[in-house]
């Protein structure tokens, strides 16, 4: 690791939440991997979860699947989001399921020789985003996929609000269920709850439920989960600087009084935004504000005392949790972590022990020099 910023991935951790939302919901997990999992590595949260009993791990698009394919993962994978029909082929070869969500993307895959293509159908019960809305074309999607030779392995939705309201949840879930019931079919896979919902949401219909942000310990109801990621940095310089000087561009941070500035090498490149400006972050038993606008690679911050270069520092971890950092940013947890870009170095701690960093631009530099 050539530059002194870094995220730890504890993929023993992962494995736990996963573990103990199981013993909750009791049913088959689909682990939600989208977007690199959230940034943390496919491929390395993928033997996590795989080892804690999920079953299936569900992507978003077709170059997210053939990711994990490519990296040696044989196993069930489903594609939550749009695909081009025109890849059913390939889809069928990789052993790839798609959603089913419209009519138009029915009549179209069908013109592509679809047979062997295992499909579950999503239906829309008011995220109003992909999926069926209305039952007659639910059952006419399903008949003509049928009489195609797909296979029909599974059938979705997805609750909006079961971080904030149980009642829409049932709503939503009373309409999955008529859906369902409308289309008396033995589906292997019936899945509709997300994190949240897996742990208040009991049903006797759905058979499996679909693990995204409460595998990292990012929960509206558990308390108890274990918190595996973390983001780290070190200090590179300190300085002195006299009341009235100002810091970084724009100067809109000015000195009160003498103070005492660090410099740490993150910045927006990073995913450290720009909205994290007067945020703070933790060094040696302090908080330290970050002063004046976030540069694409270095932040200033205040220190109340001085400390020694290489100092580490904690953007979010034990002392500023995950979920602190996203309501000070009023967002959610999700976006600051896929907002971490791929030259922060991803470390991982595996059956108790470290394992050797993940830094694809590092990797290529150490192999070009041997």
């Amino acid at each position: 690791m050539y530059r002194n910023t870094w995220m730890e991935v504890n993929l023993d951790a992962i494995a736990d939440n996963v573990r103990r939302i199981h013993d909750i919901c009791g049913k088959r997990i689909i682990a939600v991997l989208k977007a690199d999992a959230y940034g943390c590595g496919d491929n390395h949260v993928a033997k996590a979860v795989l080892e804690a009993g999920a079953e299936m791990i569900a992507v978003s698009s077709l170059d997210e699947a053939f990711m994990l394919r490519n990296e040696g993962y044989e196993g069930e994978i489903l594609i939550l989001g749009a695909t081009d029909p025109e890849d059913a082929s390939r889809m069928i070869e990789a052993d790839i399921s798609p959603a089913a969500y419209s009519m138009e993307w029915v009549r179209s895959v069908i013109e592509h020789k679809p047979a062997g293509l295992k499909v579950h159908l999503k239906v829309d019960t008011g995220m109003n985003r992909i999926g069926f809305k209305d039952i007659p074309s639910l059952q006419e999607a399903f008949s003509l996929l049928s009489e195609n030779g797909c296979k029909m392995e599974g059938i979705f939705t997805h609750f909006y609000c079961a971080d904030s309201s149980k009642e829409l949840t049932q709503k939503q879930f009373d309409r999955f269920a008529a859906a369902v019931k409308a289309l008396d079919y033995p589906f292997p896979w019936i899945h509709c709850d997300n994190s949240d919902a897996t742990v208040f949401f009991k049903d006797d219909l759905s058979n499996a439920c679909r693990l995204g942000v409460s595998m990292y310990g990012v929960s509206s109801y558990l308390s108890d989960l274990r918190h595996p990621i973390a983001m780290f940095s070190q200090v590179v310089m300190t300085k002195q600087v006299k009341a009235g000087e100002t810091i970084g561009y724009s100067a809109l941070y000015t000195a009160e009084k003498d103070e005492i500035i660090a410099t740490i090498p993150i910045g927006y490149a990073d995913g450290f935004i720009r909205a994290n400006k007067g945020r703070c972050v933790w060094i040696a038993g302090q908080f330290a504000p970050v002063c004046g606008n976030v540069c694409m690679d270095q932040i200033m911050v205040r220190l109340e005392k001085d400390v020694p270069i290489g100092t580490p520092v904690e953007i979010f971890g034990p002392h500023i949790h995950l979920e602190k950092m996203a309501e000070e940013l009023h967002t959610i947890p999700y976006e600051i972590i896929c907002l971490i870009s791929g030259r922060v170095t991803r470390t991982y701690i595996w059956h108790g022990k470290n394992l050797t960093e993940e830094n694809a631009r590092i990797i290529k530099s150490e192999v070009n020099s041997l």
